[in-house]
């Protein structure tokens, strides 16, 4: 039997004090709270934009100006963003050897262990700090692939500046939504992927964002392109120290996927319980492309977060895979959206969610079938968990049906810990906690095999961590 009470005792396996160490905030430039044009156009200076980022900047400020804020989720009102800081630059140029990073940041990197995954099992990684990107690297390996893995300003002023041109917010456009036309207006950092044709990259790519400066935002922009035949995954990581402020995260992913290609795009959403998190992320994918989504969603105040996947060509497939655990202050909102625009596209959506100590998870899913997209398949499957009576778990799914050759599915479980169950366990010597928290490590199980080790493990870890005291 596993010796439980030893493990509780193992600060290291479960504190979340990694991630809430606040470094000293010495930035070498950061604008003024708010959003004005004079704001826009100082971080235009700055990053140097090329002029038509700078007019597409301008015209995303009109966009948000006009967009309401969303009215059918979690309440934003105690958002307000001119207190927030939309560009906080580090106090370093970006390197390509951890060596030359400055030791403080170096040091918060190394804590969350983001070099040594590197070393260890990484093709590539990227590392931002605040609004820019201070580490970018790929081995040897990949780059003589032809592989193409860097941070986005660099994209942006380089020579593939007309590929970025050519697929920058084309899938998410500013007028998309309030916070797309944020993102747009004010987006800083990210990274840029292209994997040529028919090439396989054997070993992940990596970006790891963290926000440390308070009442800040952070608005990168992960760009991937994955030509004809080619397969990529890519992992995305992020954590922010604990603040009394309010902190924000509206970033966006644009994931483009050629014919018969393959990505698969695993994240652990990590977010300190300051943070309001309104990512925006989305896939085309071609005829006979797949685009595999693996979600977990454990920090933030309040989340709006749905990866969206348009099927545009024949054959193409969607697999989405997530989980949300909701803890006390924690209203999360989340799900994922599939579009079926061509015939014999399928999609698969399985979730779990968890919420405890008051939180408030809520599944949101929508599936739309276009009229000619005959010989589709969809299923959607989202089962919750309840951990106390304070708890409330949602469940919302959507489907557009426009075709009568399609074959679309929805069930949703929601329950609450079999009090056998936990008699059981304790009978074999648990502890009426830990028997608890064995159920709900089982009830996760499922997702955390889709997850790379290394997350898999830090998702068990954040489930222990947010377990402790849960009785009642």
């Amino acid at each position: 039997m596993r010796n439980f009470d030893s493990e509780k005792t193992n600060v290291e396996e479960v504190d979340r004090s990694i991630y809430d160490i606040k470094d000293k905030v010495h930035p070498s430039f950061e604008v003024q709270s708010g959003l004005t044009e004079d704001i826009i156009s100082q971080i235009s200076e700055e990053k140097h934009d090329p002029a038509w980022m700078r007019v597409f900047r301008m015209k995303s400020l009109e966009q948000f100006n006009k967009i309401s804020v969303p009215d059918w989720g979690p309440n934003l009102d105690e958002l307000h963003l001119e207190d927030i800081k939309t560009y906080v630059r580090p106090d370093t140029p970006m390197r390509g050897k951890w060596s030359e990073v400055p030791k403080d940041i170096k040091d918060t990197f190394d804590r969350l262990g983001i070099p040594k995954a590197e070393r260890k099992s990484l093709a590539g990684v990227g590392a931002q700090y605040d609004s820019e990107v201070v580490y970018h690297n790929i081995t040897e390996a990949a780059a003589s692939q032809g592989v193409i893995f860097t941070d986005m300003e660099s994209a942006l002023t380089g020579p593939y500046e007309e590929m970025v041109r050519k697929h920058f917010m084309k899938l998410v456009p500013p007028s998309d939504h309030k916070f797309a036309a944020l993102h747009g207006a004010v987006w800083s950092g990210g990274t840029f992927v292209y994997v040529p044709a028919g090439v396989t990259v054997e070993i992940p790519l990596q970006s790891y964002f963290r926000l440390n400066a308070p009442g800040a935002g952070q608005f990168e922009h992960t760009l991937i392109i994955v030509d004809k035949g080619a397969y990529l995954h890519f992992i995305e990581g992020c954590s922010a120290p604990k603040y009394n402020v309010n902190n924000l995260h509206a970033g966006c992913v644009e994931i483009y996927v050629g014919e018969n290609a393959r990505v698969r795009y695993s994240t652990i959403e990590n977010w300190s319980k300051n943070m309001y998190n309104l990512n925006t992320k989305r896939a085309r994918v071609e005829k006979g492309g797949s685009i595999e989504w693996v979600s977990g969603s454990f920090g933030s105040h309040i989340s709006y977060l749905y990866p969206m996947s348009i099927l545009q060509g024949e054959g193409s497939h969607m697999e989405f895979t997530g989980i949300t655990f909701a803890g006390n202050g924690q209203n999360l909102d989340t799900g994922a959206k599939v579009v079926h625009a061509a015939p014999h596209t399928t999609s698969n959506i399985t979730t779990k969610s968890i919420s405890r100590d008051g939180g408030i998870s809520t599944f949101r899913s929508s599936v739309k079938v276009a009229p000619d997209a005959v010989g589709s398949k969809s299923s959607v499957s989202c089962e919750s968990l309840m951990l106390d009576d304070r708890s409330r778990s949602d469940t919302v799914p959507a489907m557009d049906i426009q075709c009568s050759d399609a074959d679309v599915g929805h069930e949703a479980k929601i329950g609450r810990i079999s009090e056998q169950a936990v008699f059981y366990l304790m009978s074999r010597g648990l502890t009426e906690e830990d028997a608890r928290a064995f159920i709900v490590g089982g009830f996760a199980e499922p997702i955390a095999k889709e997850l790379p080790l290394e997350y898999a493990v830090e998702m068990n870890n954040l489930i222990t961590l947010e377990m402790k005291g849960s009785i009642g």
